[in-house]
């Protein structure tokens, strides 16, 4: 196959380069059959020399720049350590920085070679921007976890609530959070939806406050029924006193029945037992005191037809 068949075989464009490209390489080797032998010699050597200086350039630039990102990449490493990072983004932010540093130090040795890299880095530009569209749910969820990961609204242990599900935080990974609900279930959320809403963390002060509502009827002793609650609530070694003492007041006037509002402070742990415990003995108790429980009740009347 001849170089004209071979060029009429390629696209235009890359037929065009290639055409130039043995164009000049013919024009080169002509002008060097024609020199002199002391010349070419020297032509030559100066070459080589040129090439060497730019060998050792580029090996110097490789040597020290990877010197210089493991340094980096240790002093970062040091700095996480002491903010007590997440692991796992740690891992992640030493990670891209090794990568990202490499592809500049390779890029600028390249160059150094005398290597034309704008290809090479229109290349990568276009790539990353395929990808990043390919990705950008995932992107989402990542960019996520990071926040997540830095701002810490809530870490592994804590009991929260968000996205419509609740549970203990067993894992926060990069791109999603998984919990484990109280019935054993296992709910993955994704870390960009995650990060944008609204999370109820129920683990990040160690009280809390219990609330509870009992209707009475209309007539009942109100001082009695308070008492009988308080002491309910005394009886009960959980109940705490600090931030604030068991309240107990009046709080609604409603249709057949008034309410008690009734609010105790517990640990985080204390929690549900005291919530159910207060529950079950306030039905046990008020009927043995007097207090009915109002029942809702609607009157009908029959209007009967004239004959």
């Amino acid at each position: 196959m001849t170089f004209s068949t071979l060029l009429q075989s390629l696209p235009t464009g890359t037929a065009d380069t290639t055409a130039k490209a043995i164009v000049q390489i013919e024009e080169t080797i002509g002008k060097l059959a024609e020199m002199p032998k002391e010349e070419l010699f020297a032509f030559l050597v100066e070459k080589c020399i040129n090439i060497g200086l730019k060998i050792l350039a580029a090996i110097i630039i490789y040597t020290v720049g990877a010197w210089l990102i493991r340094r980096i990449k240790k002093i970062i490493g040091t700095v996480l350590e002491k903010r007590k990072i997440e692991h796992s983004l740690s891992t992640f932010i030493l990670s891209f920085t090794s990568i990202s540093l490499t592809v500049l130090l390779i890029v600028i040795t390249i160059q150094t070679l005398g290597v034309d890299t704008s290809s090479f880095v229109a290349l990568l530009a276009g790539s990353g921007l395929a990808v990043g569209m390919a990705l950008s749910g995932t992107l989402q969820n990542f960019s996520g976890g990071i926040m997540i990961l830095i701002f810490k609204p809530f870490k592994v242990g804590d009991y929260i609530e968000a996205q419509g599900y609740e549970g203990t935080v067993e894992s926060i990974e990069i791109t999603a959070t998984v919990l484990k609900t109280p019935d054993n279930r296992t709910i993955t959320l994704p870390n960009g939806a995650l990060s944008s809403g609204t999370i109820n963390n129920y683990s990040t002060a160690s009280v809390r406050r219990c609330d509870w509502s009992v209707n009475i009827p209309y007539g009942s002793d109100l001082e009695r029924a308070k008492e009988l609650i308080a002491g309910i609530l005394k009886e009960n070694k959980s109940v705490l006193d600090t931030p604030a003492a068991p309240f107990i007041a009046l709080s609604t006037l409603g249709n057949g029945s008034i309410t008690i509002t009734v609010r105790a402070w517990v640990k985080n742990e204390d929690y549900w037992s005291l919530y159910y415990y207060f529950n079950e003995t306030i039905y046990r108790e008020l009927p043995k005191n007097g207090f009915d429980f109002p029942v809702p009740r609607m009157n009908v009347n029959l209007l009967k037809e004239e004959e």
